[in-house]
C-alpha cells in the first residue's frame, strides 16, 4: 500500500471482507477515516494501514 493511495469503498469492503454497511458504518463512526470529493468517498490507505493495526492491537 502507498500512504498516498486512496481507496474507494469497494476496495476497502474487499481488503476487510465486509460488507457495505459495515464500512459506511465505520466510516460514519469515526473509526475508519475518509475523505469526500465531489460524491465521491474515499479512503487513505494509510487509514486503513492504521485501522487494521489498531485492531490487531486490540485482539492482542
Amino acid at each position: 500500500m502507498h500512504d498516498d493511495e486512496l481507496l474507494t469503498v469497494v476496495e476497502v469492503m474487499a481488503r476487510l471482507r465486509l460488507g457495505r454497511s459495515k464500512v459506511y458504518d465505520l466510516i460514519r463512526t469515526r473509526h475508519l477515516p475518509s475523505v469526500t470529493i465531489g460524491r465521491c468517498r474515499r479512503i487513505p490507505a494509510s487509514a486503513l494501514g492504521d485501522f487494521i493495526a489498531g485492531q490487531m492491537e486490540r485482539a492482542a
